[in-house]
């Protein structure tokens, strides 16, 4: 199914926008602009056309104009009249700049001056014009009959002056003279829509902000292929139209990754499967203020979460990863959502794990993941259905591999003495000597009932004792705490999942926002 649509192209050095056409089928993204093309007779360049306009007493040139060099535009043909001079040449056509009027260049001409010239020019004006492909939207052309019939352009005035030549001018001769009309042999020309850029959307990332900034850009987005290539600032007339495009390709490009995902599957074994992967936002930490974010590539694969500065397109690039962690030891947490009122929602899943960031952003849809050694990367997404799937994903990849890997130890040590720490599925928490391998105490999941840590490498965990319930107190020692307690907290999240799965369902932030909205 082809989505089709009109939009402005906005120009940042310029800062003129112009009118352009999308076209979005499931794998590409066209811009076209509209030119005028020859479409039979001589094959002559339809830049540059030459055409002489015999002005007639009633309707005179049959033309209006707009711009001028103190616009920093030419000047344009704004309206063709019915029935008149210039329509009847079949030739011109509105967007044509006048290039020459009777062989004078006015390229760099004022308004007023061309409006003098072709009132002056006598009963044959010849111009030279050639076709505006990129007029400002400032000039408010018409975009005429190519396209839907809804027309944005026209409806509204311009803050140009408006000169109509359909007027009579210094005409000297009374009589009527023959219409201008198209000889036989003549080329004919058209007004066309013409694919100008095809931007292919397999691994292709949707930008709303402005480079690196928390700057949102109104009603307006950047699509960027995996190769660089950019569509440009696309720009939409309503928040409505913009929200509609948006969604339509951030669908599409997911529904490419999916079938990317597939594809890589098929080379890897049942334990080392993609669930998810995609584009998202990094801030960057202790950044200028210029760049706050950069894109970034992640990945849920086997037993790892893989962040990467360009996709992994082969086998061999899941080896060139920035950083790559392994899945029971990470911490996903929601941060803000933008709820439909505007305010904002702080979120702590399951244990409140909570770590302090400076939220002064102004970005919806974030989240972070917390790695060992208390180090964190803050993630952000453009849309509320995209932190939704990576919530899901990443609970799935982690419930997965602690299933998967069934159990972990660490090493640590308590009062001199080197120790074992097993965090278990089935059997819950073992520490036994590590020389000797006996068992020192061994606990459920359900006995743990609080735990307390120095935020550096010393963990007091407060279990329960099922026969005298009494709190005991373990207290152990690890090289990274950060990463053990990431990972009893994997592990508890995917037993509560195995027994209950609503429960862990109901705690989803982003999808409670999903259908609120």
């Amino acid at each position: 199914q082809t989505k089709t649509g009109i939009a402005l192209l906005y120009d940042e050095v310029s800062e003129n926008a112009y009118d352009i056409r999308l076209k979005l089928t499931k794998e590409v993204l066209t811009i076209q602009k509209q030119d005028v093309i020859c479409v039979s007779g001589s094959d002559h360049s339809a830049n540059h056309r030459t055409v002489t306009l015999r002005r007639q007493p009633v309707g005179g040139l049959g033309l209006s104009i707009k711009g001028g060099a103190e616009h920093k535009v030419p000047v344009v043909i704004s309206k063709i009249f019915k029935d008149q001079a210039a329509e009847q040449t079949g030739m011109l056509f509105i967007g044509d700049a006048i290039i020459q009027v009777n062989g004078i260049n006015v390229e760099n001409a004022t308004h007023e001056e061309v409006v003098h010239l072709l009132r002056n020019a006598g009963d044959e004006v010849t111009i030279t014009v050639q076709y505006l492909r990129e007029a400002p939207s400032f000039l408010k052309l018409p975009l005429g009959s190519p396209g839907p019939s809804s027309d944005h352009s026209s409806g509204t005035s311009s803050p140009l002056f408006d000169s109509g030549l359909h007027l009579n001018g210094n005409s000297t001769n009374t009589a009527p003279s023959s219409p201008s009309s198209p000889i036989a042999n003549e080329p004919k020309y058209e007004k066309r829509w013409l694919d100008t850029l095809s931007v292919p959307l397999s691994m292709a990332r949707i930008s709303r902000y402005k480079t690196g900034t928390d700057k949102l850009r109104s009603n307006a987005f950047e699509v960027l292929a995996l190769d660089g290539v950019s569509t440009g600032i696309l720009q939409f007339y309503t928040a409505q139209e913009s929200a509609d495009w948006l969604r339509a390709m951030s669908t599409n490009i997911s529904d490419l990754t999916l079938q990317n995902m597939k594809m890589a599957n098929k080379c890897c074994s049942p334990s080392d499967q993609v669930i998810h992967m995609g584009w998202v936002n990094e801030r960057l930490e202790g950044a200028d203020s210029s760049q706050l974010y950069k894109f970034k590539f992640l990945a849920l694969k086997g037993s790892s979460f893989y962040i990467f500065s360009t996709p992994p397109v082969s086998t061999l690039d899941w080896v060139r990863a920035e950083k790559i962690y392994n899945l029971c030891e990470v911490l996903f947490k929601i941060h803000k959502l933008w709820l439909v009122d505007d305010c904002w929602l702080q979120a702590n899943l399951y244990l409140g794990i909570h770590q302090d960031f400076d939220l002064e952003d102004q970005r919806p849809y974030c989240f972070s993941v917390m790695v060992g050694h208390g180090k964190s990367h803050y993630f952000n997404v453009e849309l509320g259905s995209e932190l939704a799937v990576w919530e899901k994903s990443f609970q799935r990849a982690i419930f997965l591999e602690v299933q998967r890997t069934g159990s972990k130890t660490y090493m640590c040590s308590w009062q001199g003495d080197t120790l074992c720490f097993t965090v278990d599925f089935a059997l819950g928490f073992t520490c036994f000597d590590s020389k000797t391998k006996n068992v020192l105490w061994r606990f459920k999941f359900s006995q743990l009932k609080g735990s307390s840590d120095d935020g550096k490498t010393r963990v007091k965990l407060l279990f329960q004792n099922l026969d005298t319930k009494q709190i005991e107190t373990k207290e152990l020692e690890f090289q990274d705490l950060t990463a053990v307690l990431h990972c009893i907290h994997s592990f508890i999240a995917a037993k509560v999942a195995s027994v209950d799965p609503v429960f862990i369902d109901s705690q989803s932030i982003a999808r409670k926002y999903m259908y609120s909205n």
